[in-house]
């Protein structure tokens, strides 16, 4: 899970109502998936409607999310994706410090599903908040309670650019450095971090990681975490390991929760219960349930990273890594290569904590509007029993490579399909001291400059040579200490071609080191960035958990923590040398790239007996030793093997479950929280406006009603949209049309949404399908004519007259599609599910799903046979949408806001065709096909399967209640998280519960089973029958606390609006949902037996999709039944 590299991210969301009461969280609770080229990661989000405003933002904190192998629980919720994605190309280059984000991130407990590696920008300089003007606390008084007498203040800041009180402190006793942040934000923030730097692969700094979080001292229960989940209303939730440091951040608006989180936290990872059973169970054990059985390896870790290196890209990336870093600690893969994880031994795994997992080697960090004081007391309950360290910071020192002269290659293969292509990359490391701050934002806006958009000088000329399918544009990576470099091409399909694009790099380097960048292109680069700093807009994710990650850029190098939150005065120098004439990017290439002999080039060759090749290697291991042991260690093994699955069925004691800090049922808000709307119409159009604290920015979202697309036209929705902010208009070119978005607007970007309307008196309706292309654009109040026109050129204007151009966004899409299936299969599986029930996922599964491989696959060869009918094919969807009897427009803004645009907001809804015939919208549903048979298993190179189960579980008419929500979001946590993850070693299992189309389904991600997992979906209904009989008043409480804690994430103020917007044109009225919630607080235990009743459906007929490997399905198939496919 460390460093993926990757193509430019996609932000890709798939919804589906998910957790039941999914119309409260905000709306709908569904998963985001950031594309990093190979996979998804779930974000858990809030129903964004694929917000894509602020990708950047979003990714900002996704990539350290990512880059860590976080074991994401995120934001108080993790459910199963499903449903719509975005469109758009999306690199995270020149997003600098905080606003940037990357890393390679091991990725430990989620609630029901782990995240993939990813390699992301790293966040760094922060920007100041949008809904409200940070008023700093006062001086941190340290007379004014004893607990300042422990501490000595190393430093005390006013940061401006967020009026951020800022007080460094250290420890007296044991040395550790706290960051105290006070800001009035009601989001808090905690995490430890503490430097861990591997010497091996093994993966022992990511074991670890799940293992802390096993119980501990004070709380001597299996998983203290999973029981956070259950009854906590944090916003954030989730541990990861980068390749030199491993944090533990929480986060709550409920301060009493939010400490419950801390104390946790810091007993789980200073005092854990670690055992020889907890090693095997998150890492690695020998599984032998009969003394004739064969050896298997099994373990959490082991089989996450079994998927991960079953990822082209991440093989690629890894490779990258190690080679670039051939001596230091980013030389192994912190993650875990799963053909060395099992040799980590028990003392290696219990001395890596006892070195480095203490107070003088942690950076501890708080952030909100609690008291300092209190954040120190409480410290000291934890900090004031342990004495200082002195060695273990000079030993979790990061040493430096050292760069060298000569530039080098190496070549690897990957397992791949028969027809897999070649990857490759160009990778420098840049620096081998501290970078200046100024020539750090110098580089992020030079990694803007070359490759931020599919325009930018060096993307572009990739893009365009017809070398490879795909450009990998991983450019700048500052997570690290030090920093690298990288860019390349996949879907090579000859190896000698490395050679071409090798040159082709140099040779534009050269090229543009000579003749420099275009000045509005570098003025565009500088406004886009200098917005996304001012707005600094996280989404629904907290704010302090940037500021964290970004300080930790420089704080865990023994570096000023605070010089990452500052953007203004290096930006303001940087546009001074700019003006002066200096050519300070120029200059950069030359230095770091041209003129950089540490340059390697990684070549990664496709090899389709890879995968069997290590699946015997493995199996011949595992036999060795089988044959190496006496009869009286087998017989152990077994012994151990049912002692391991006893542990982990066990069931707590009450009075120790007892010990978990929790909220109570008079925490709770019995009222939900509403948003702000106001409905008119002008000019014939819908206009929606939500006056929220926007800080001076406009969001616009302007919608076209897609129902009206024909299905034969569905596949190519994407493309559409990506021809829409990429093509160029017949009025400005590609480049002058990013250039003029970039310099007067803070982004214009494409989304689709296709779900359905709501029933009333709580019953399900007959579907009544809301679909919608939204072209989606923010702007300040001063720009915002200049963001409407560009908007109205966009979707009247695109020339889609570039064969070329056209043929390698195909060209890419069938790449990226080929390696998310391979690593996200558990998407790919629950869309196919839920294409043979829903029209809403059916229009999903026709635009990105499996079923879309196959349309784009031909769509290549029509791009060069009939050229001209594809291009009337799109011409057709733009005609077919763009009708102001089509429109809607959806505003967030102030008031002053609302006054000062609506003369260009009539103006613009004027310039959108009015045509006088009545669209026709077109009856999806008559175009599905009734699927007959058990389920579908499709195959592909990889070494876990993906496996899922589904069906509808209400009918039109029958009534449902927001106490479903409950019982499905508490299987997540316990008997799925206990049967499929605990037991079975899968990274996750997950389910989804859509109470707007009453479809549930299940899906296990990276699973070494299939009839086992299975056979655990399908015993489902019997667990809750038994749970209901005994179910506590705690155990009942902390699912309802949970579920609320869901319901009340927060929001940014676009989130908020294009909620609304949804809730709107879904029916979802306010009443509506405060009925559900007030479902969700009355749920009792009767509630998980009528649900079991419901879950019986999925068992007697539920439609099973499979993705995995064809000896898996092989196997399996005699018993199921399923038709099988190779699609890789």
């Amino acid at each position: 899970m460390i460093w993926v590299q990757h193509d430019y991210a996609y932000i890709v969301m798939r919804f589906d109502d998910i957790v039941a009461v999914g119309m409260d969280l905000p709306t709908k609770i569904e998963h985001t998936f950031i594309h990093l080229d190979s996979f998804f990661v779930q974000v858990g989000s809030r129903k964004q409607e694929e917000h894509v405003l602020n990708l950047r933002s979003l990714l900002a904190l996704l990539c350290h999310l990512l880059a860590a192998r976080s074991s994401l629980l995120v934001v108080a919720s993790t459910v199963m994706l499903l449903s719509s994605r975005v469109s758009g190309f999306m690199h995270t280059a020149g997003m600098p410090s905080l606003l940037r984000a990357s890393a390679g991130i091991q990725a430990s407990k989620v609630a029901s599903f782990k995240l993939p590696q990813a390699s992301f920008k790293r966040p760094g300089r922060l920007a100041p908040f949008s809904t409200l003007k940070m008023v700093a606390t006062s001086s941190v008084d340290v007379k004014s309670s004893a607990i300042f007498q422990k501490y000595d203040i190393v430093k005390e800041d006013h940061i401006e650019e967020y009026g951020a009180k800022v007080v460094l402190f250290r420890h007296k006793k044991t040395g550790a450095e706290v960051m105290s942040v006070s800001v009035p934000d009601e989001n808090k923030v905690f995490g430890i971090t503490f430097r861990t730097p591997p010497n091996d692969s093994t993966g022992v700094p990511h074991i670890l990681e799940h293992s802390v979080l096993c119980g501990s001292r004070r709380y001597p229960v299996k998983e203290p975490f999973v029981e956070l989940l259950k009854g906590s209303m944090n916003t954030f939730l989730n541990a990861f390991t980068y390749p030199d440091r491993t944090c533990y951040p929480v986060a709550s608006q409920n301060l009493k929760d939010f400490y419950n989180l801390i104390n946790v936290y810091l007993d789980a990872v200073l005092h854990p219960a670690l055992t020889p059973w907890t090693l095997k169970q998150e890492g690695w054990h020998y599984e032998i349930e009969d003394e004739s059985d064969v050896l298997k390896y099994k373990g959490v870790v082991f089989n996450e990273m079994k998927g991960v290196y079953s990822s082209p890209d991440a093989v690629h990336g890894r490779a990258c890594q190690q080679a670039l870093f051939p001596d230091n600690t980013y030389g192994v893969d912190s993650g875990g290569d799963p053909t060395v994880i099992p040799k980590l031994t028990w003392e290696n795994f219990e001395g890596f904590h006892k070195k480095f997992y203490h107070p003088s080697n942690s950076r501890i960090y708080f952030y909100g509007d609690d008291d300092v004081a209190a954040r120190l007391e409480l410290l000291e309950t934890f900090l004031g029993e342990f004495e200082q360290h002195p060695k273990v910071r000079q030993e979790s020192t990061i040493e430096w490579q050292q760069k060298r002269d000569t530039p080098w290659a190496i070549e690897q293969h990957y397992p791949s399909g028969q027809d897999g292509k070649v990857l490759m990359t160009v990778n420098w490391l840049i620096n081998d001291k501290v970078l200046k701050p100024q020539d750090e934002l110098a580089l992020d806006v030079l990694d803007d400059l070359l490759m931020g958009t599919p325009v930018s000088p060096l993307y572009k000329t990739l893009r365009e040579s017809g070398l490879g399918e795909s450009v990998i544009s991983d450019g700048l990576e500052t997570v690290l200490q030090q920093a690298t470099y990288s860019v390349g091409m996949k879907g090579v399909d000859e190896v000698s071609k490395c050679d071409e694009i090798q040159k082709l790099i140099l040779d534009t380097l050269t090229k543009i080191s000579n003749e420099g960048f275009d000045k509005s292109s570098v003025e565009a680069s500088l406004n886009s960035l200098e917005f996304k700093l001012r707005e600094f807009n996280t989404g629904g994710f907290p704010r302090g958990l940037s500021f964290m990650l970004g300080s930790l850029s420089s704080w865990l190098y023994d570096r000023d923590p605070m010089e990452p939150l500052r953007f203004e005065k290096p930006l303001a120098e940087l546009r001074s040398r700019i003006a002066s004439g200096e050519p300070v990017f120029e200059d950069l290439i030359k230095k770091y790239l041209i003129n950089n002999g540490h340059r390697v080039t990684v070549k990664s060759l496709p090899d389709p007996e890879l995968e069997e090749k290590n699946r015997k290697r493995e199996e011949e291991e595992l036999e060795t030793v089988r044959k190496s042991l006496q009869q009286e260690e087998i017989s152990k093994l077994v012994e151990e093997t049912k002692m391991l699955k006893e542990k982990q069925q066990a069931e707590d004691p009450p009075e120790k479950l007892a010990l978990i800090p929790s909220l109570t049922m008079d925490d709770l808000d019995k009222q939900g929280r509403n948003i702000p709307i106001a409905v008119s119409e002008e000019k014939g159009v819908k206009v929606l406006r939500h006056e929220l604290p926007t800080n001076g920015i406009v969001y616009a979202d302007i919608g076209l009603d897609m129902r009206v697309i024909p299905v034969d036209l569905l596949p190519l929705i994407p493309l559409f949209c990506r021809c829409l902010t990429e093509m160029g208009t017949h009025k400005r070119d590609d480049i002058a049309l990013s250039d003029f978005i970039r310099t007067h607007t803070g982004g214009v970007y494409t989304s689709t949404s296709t779900t359905q309307k709501y029933g009333s008196g709580n019953k399900l309706p007959e579907p009544e399908v809301v679909s919608n292309l939204f072209l989606r654009g923010k702007a300040t109040y001063a720009k915002s004519a200049q963001m409407f026109e560009v908007m109205n050129d966009i979707i009247t204007n695109t020339n889609f007259n570039n064969q070329n151009k056209f043929k390698q966004m195909v060209l890419e899409t069938k790449a990226r599609l080929e390696a998310n299936i391979v690593g996200s299969g558990h998407s790919y599986a629950a869309g196919r599910i839920g294409a043979r029930y829903m029209v809403t996922e059916f229009v999903e599964e026709k635009m990105r799903g499996i079923e879309t491989l196959d349309f784009i696959r031909e769509l290549a060869k029509e791009v060069d046979k009939n050229w001209e009918g594809v291009l009337a094919k799109l011409e057709r969807i733009r005609d077919l949408l763009v009708n102001r009897k089509n429109l809607i427009v959806n505003l967030s803004a102030e008031d002053k806001g609302f006054s000062s645009l609506q003369s260009d907001l009539e103006e613009y809804i004027q310039s959108i065709p009015l045509k006088t015939e009545d669209s026709q919208v077109v009856d999806w549903a008559k175009e599905m096909k009734k699927f007959e048979g058990k389920g579908e298993g499709f195959v592909v190179p990889t070494q876990v399967n993906y496996v899922g189960k589904g069906a509808q579980i209400f009918q039109p008419g029958e009534k449902t209640s927001g106490a479903a929500a409950v019982v499905s979001r508490h299987l997540r946590t316990t008997w799925l998280w206990d049967k499929v993850r605990v037991v079975g070693g899968a990274y996750g299992a997950m389910n989804s519960y859509n109470p707007s189309s009453g479809m549930f389904k299940y899906v296990s991600y990276r699973d070494p089973n299939l009839l086992q997992t299975l056979e655990t979906y399908d015993q489902t209904p019997q667990f809750l029958r038994e749970l209901s009989k005994e179910m506590s008043p705690t155990t009942l409480a902390n699912a309802i606390i949970g579920m609320i804690g869901d319901m009340d994430a927060p929001m940014s103020p676009d989130q908020k609006g294009f909620t609304s917007m949804d809730r709107y044109l879904t029916g979802l009225t306010d009443e509506m949902r405060q009925e559900r919630r007030d479902q969700v607080l009355s749920t009792t235990a009767k509630d998980f037996a009528e649900f079991a009743d419901r879950l019986d459906v999925v068992t007697r007929e539920g439609s099973i999709a499979v993705i995995g490997s064809n000896s898996a399905l092989e196997e399996a198939n005699a018993n199921l039944g399923l038709e099988l496919k190779k699609i890789l």
